[in-house]
């Protein structure tokens, strides 16, 4: 490591402070500095169409490119790929309140990069590369709080409910099966919000184990159901639409403090059954009449 950048794990900066200290861009998730041979990759959950993901200590990042298929020979993406050979030193940061730069410290390749199926900027499917990404000379990356947490489970649930429901269809469609997973003071699964909002939708104000209407409406009016995997993800469960359904509280807890046999094969079959049209480009694509 031969840039020292004089911050600690856990330092937070604002963006103007980032620029000076690696002489970079303002901009981006990717920030590439000659000067001071540095590549600053930022991973912003307050409103970056891409989700990192961490899984065991390796964040598995997502490269440049908004629009249309990712090329691993574009811009930083070809940095990145080829950062065991250039002697780039590579420097992660992590956002959750906007204008808030936390410093997570030097990271490096952790394996060979991969493509994955992901949204681009106007929701439609490409392919990405993703880059996994581990912390050089530390044994783990630092918890975040549960505060930190579910703020930003909030904010990604925000956007996920400002969307069409063929803008969400699109999301949840092509979002990841496999959910991250943070530390806490215990390991934490990140849901997909996407799948979470579609399951709601499709439940349209009705249990989907107990059939009776959601016990109440939320501050905004809407029925209140929680989203539910049918197999737990702590259990492998994968995060689609699938495995994902709307409970009223009651049915919710009951599936989680008894998850009977019976209720699963209810559930599973309800998953794939709904009376709820999606439609793109005039074409119904999400309709299930069994």
């Amino acid at each position: 490591m031969s840039f020292k950048p004089g911050l600690n794990p856990g330092d937070v900066i604002n963006n103007r402070q980032l620029m000076d200290i690696f002489k970079c861009s303002p901009h981006g998730g990717m920030r590439r500095s000659l000067r001071t041979n540095t590549l600053v990759t930022v991973l912003d959950n307050t409103r970056s169409i891409y989700e990192g993901r961490w899984i065991n200590d390796v964040l598995h990042f997502t490269g440049m490119g908004l629009e249309g298929d990712q090329r691993i020979d574009y811009a930083q993406n070809k940095t990145l790929v080829e950062s065991r050979n250039n002697e780039i030193d590579i420097f992660l940061f992590e956002v959750f309140k906007q204008g808030d730069y936390i410093f997570k410290g030097p990271v490096e390749l952790a394996g060979e990069p991969y493509q994955e199926e992901q949204p681009d900027i106007n929701s439609n499917a490409r392919q990405v590369w993703i880059f996994p990404l581990k912390m050089v000379n530390q044994p783990s990356i630092l918890p975040i709080t549960e505060t930190v947490h579910l703020t930003k489970q909030k904010q990604r649930q925000r956007i996920a409910k400002r969307l069409s429901d063929k803008e969400l269809l699109k999301r949840a469609i092509c979002s990841r099966k496999s959910a991250g997973a943070r530390n806490l003071l215990s390991t934490v699964f990140e849901a997909n919000v996407y799948v979470a909002e579609l399951a709601k939708r499709r439940a349209e104000g009705i249990c989907q184990l107990c059939g009776q209407p959601a016990p109440f409406k939320d501050k905004m009016g809407e029925p209140y159901l929680e989203p539910h995997h049918i197999v737990w993800l702590s259990q492998g469960g994968e995060d689609n639409i699938e495995n994902t359904v709307a409970l009223c509280p009651n049915c919710h807890t009951k599936m989680h403090k008894l998850n009977f046999k019976l209720d699963r094969k209810k559930l599973k079959r309800k998953a794939l059954q709904t009376n709820f049209q999606f439609t793109l480009f005039g074409d119904v694509i999400f309709k299930c009449d069994y």
